[in-house]
């Protein structure tokens, strides 16, 4: 079998570290990759205009709050139009990630589009320029970023079509990520609308993930630089029988044991 050329090894060693900093213990990730649309729905219930300068001072709220953040916060996902922001002194939001130890990192994926022949499913876009996006987001002080794809479970979904093509994707952005010097975090979402049990969502967030895992593998991503996000084990919104948070537990921590690669950083 013919032997594939790895990262070099200096850049695995940034990679494995950015990872190991981003999941270290006792601080999690502050997701602040809201979209547009996103904000304008927040910001409507409080009867704020969803301007460029309104979302601007929103980040900087959040990014400047107390001076203990940085003991509970290692990074922090941003949108496109946050990176390039700034205090109203002037100073990069970036800047000052960087001078609170919070680690900045860059949401890559375009949103979504249909799957042709499929019961309505779905697969991310943003491929195409991605190399290119990677390598400019790196300059720009990033570190790591984040893809996501949704998988929703019905009578005849998700497909074994959608479980692959979505997980080829993810391995094909984490690839990319890596050779520009970016963490990949990988996030296949399983969602809980419907009204499926618990046994049956965590069935298939194996199933999705073992895909994932076999996909990134194909691809010779290397785990220990990378992360994921994934969903817990949840029954439907709509779902009729009661479960116990330790049912929730169990359910979850099975799924993940038994499919998610223990070279994997937080795993």
């Amino acid at each position: 079998m013919a032997k594939y050329p790895e990262l070099p090894a200096d850049l695995q060693k940034e990679l494995r570290e950015t990872a190991e900093a981003i999941v270290r213990d006792g601080h999690g990730l502050l997701a602040a990759d809201e979209s547009t649309g996103t904000m304008a729905k927040r910001f409507d219930k409080a009867g704020i205009e969803n301007t460029e300068e309104s979302r601007r001072a929103y980040r900087e709220l959040l990014f400047t709050s107390p001076q203990d953040i940085p003991q509970s916060i290692s990074a922090v996902i941003l949108f496109h139009e946050t990176l390039y922001q700034k205090t109203k002194q002037g100073v990069p939001f970036v800047e000052i990630l960087k001078q609170r130890n919070i680690i900045p990192g860059i949401k890559t994926d375009k949103g979504v589009v249909k799957l042709s022949c499929t019961h309505g499913e779905t697969t991310t876009q943003g491929l195409d320029d991605l190399d290119k996006r990677c390598a400019q987001y790196y300059k720009d002080g990033c570190r790591f970023s984040k893809w996501r794809h949704t998988l929703y479970i019905g009578p005849l979904t998700p497909s074994a079509v959608a479980i692959q093509e979505n997980a080829n994707v993810l391995a094909r952005y984490a690839s990319i990520c890596q050779a520009n010097g970016l963490v990949p975090i990988v996030e296949p979402e399983v969602m809980t609308d419907g009204d499926h049990d618990l046994e049956t969502c965590e069935q298939v967030t194996t199933d999705v993930l073992v895909a994932v895992y076999k996909a990134l593998r194909d691809h010779h991503v290397y785990l220990e630089g990378s992360l994921l996000k994934v969903n817990m084990s949840l029954p439907g919104a709509d779902c009729k029988k009661e479960y116990t948070p330790q049912d929730v537990a169990d359910a979850t921590v099975r799924c993940l044991s038994r499919s998610v690669p223990a070279a994997v950083p937080g795993s």
